[in-house]
């Protein structure tokens, strides 16, 4: 009997969990691709094990040219029509931007549509410094991105990085991506997954309840007003007092040794 194929892979090593598009060469964002992804990302969420996550594409072509267009007649179809797909996908980004533990993408080749959405929504983004192709040309296909692309790209780079990518439906590279401050660091292409992984694994070695807080109070904080956002700060900073990692941490500082954390 034939093997089904499997939209997305999960391989897990310690505390970090990768997430593989798996449709090479283009890996595009299916609508089965998204189906798992919702469930798999509610799962990682209150999966204690996982302390960071890394997305990838299958092979070493591409991260991901976004939705399969040639499913929108499929996607039309379902229940609620393709304004339910397009608020599934909003969802899904959502859960990944809110995430209690970090998330990392590996942008390599095409990042395109939804292969730039996805990475706006994660915390860490590093790209290859040759052959990445990076935007949102949405506008080539007479219409706007929809995945949160202009709203986050915006807040990531700011308007007038954003207004020129969009509106001229450019594809930059990783290093012009860093130099606008849209991904954190460029790496040789033989060394991209490898350094994606190594920081999955400094971030997974973390106090894991001070890193969800870290992570509510910074992506919260452009919603919010700065009093909000202080008191925010302030709450979690009383949920990891007197934690394990709290009493772990102050001990090591004392005994002037590297803390051990993630007891909780």
């Amino acid at each position: 009997m034939k093997e089904t194929h499997r939209p997305l892979l999960v391989e897990r090593d310690g505390g970090v969990a990768t997430i593989v598009i798996n449709d090479p060469p283009w890996n595009r964002m299916t609508l089965e691709f998204m189906d798992e992804l919702e469930d798999l990302i509610d799962s990682l969420a209150v999966d204690k094990s996982v302390r960071s996550i890394v997305f990838t594409g299958a092979g070493d072509a591409h991260l991901s040219v976004g939705m399969n267009l040639k499913q929108f007649a499929e996607a039309s179809a379902r229940p609620g029509g393709f304004e339910a797909v397009l608020d599934q996908r909003l969802k899904v980004l959502a859960a990944i931007e809110n995430l209690p533990k970090p998330a990392i993408v590996v942008m390599n080749g095409y990042c395109l549509g939804g292969g730039l959405e996805l990475p706006l929504a994660c915390h860490f983004r590093l790209a290859a410094a040759e052959g990445a192709q990076i935007g949102l040309p949405e506008l080539d296909l007479g219409t706007v991105p929809a995945w949160g692309g202009t709203a986050r790209l915006t807040r990531c780079v700011g308007r007038d990085h954003a207004l020129d990518m969009i509106l001229r439906a450019k594809k930059i590279s990783g290093p012009e991506a860093l130099r606008i401050g849209l991904v954190n660091e460029v790496w040789p292409n033989d060394e991209l997954k490898a350094r994606a992984h190594a920081l999955a694994q400094e971030l997974a070695a973390m106090p894991a309840l001070a890193v969800a807080g870290v992570l509510d109070c910074v992506v919260r904080a452009g919603q919010l007003s700065l009093q909000d956002a202080l008191d925010a700060e302030r709450r979690a900073v009383l949920r990891t007092m007197g934690s394990k990692d709290n009493q772990e941490g102050m001990m090591a500082f004392i005994e002037k040794r590297k803390p051990r954390f993630n007891g909780e």
